[in-house]
């Protein structure tokens, strides 16, 4: 099942897929992002892996323009403890390395604790690794 989150004006800036083969949650980012608009999105996919019973996200970020630092203490002091309680054990964020994105994904690893998290420059590369997770 596919969620699309809008902007008031209609633009997409993310979507939520339910992956039942791999036994993960997928989601991409798009375009600037708004604290309101990352705390919105976060909730959204916290709750849609809640529902599944799966403990993976694949956390695309590299259509993102700019960084979201703006955003960094909610997600480590707030989206974290709520998502590790959701049941996120592994989380794999894909962003392009050099971008201002990719900044803010590199800080948000540093910082994390509640779960395994690793930062990928490429999807299958981080697939591969939640596939390693889902299996043990």
């Amino acid at each position: 099942m596919r969620q699309e989150l809008t902007t008031p004006t209609g633009r997409v800036y993310l979507t939520i897929d339910t992956d039942r083969a791999n036994r993960w949650i997928a989601v991409n980012w798009q375009g600037y992002l708004t604290a309101e608009s990352i705390q919105a999105g976060a909730r959204a996919y916290t709750k849609t892996l809640a529902e599944s019973g799966f403990s993976c996200v694949l956390n695309d970020t590299r259509d993102v323009r700019g960084p979201w630092e703006h955003s960094m203490d909610w997600v480590i002091n707030e989206w974290t403890p709520a998502a590790a309680a959701a049941g996120l054990r592994y989380f794999a964020m894909i962003a392009t390395p050099d971008s201002f994105a990719g900044d803010s994904a590199a800080a948000f690893y540093a910082q994390l604790t509640a779960f395994q998290a690793r930062v990928f420059a490429d999807l299958n590369t981080a697939q591969e690794w939640l596939r390693q997770q889902v299996r043990s």
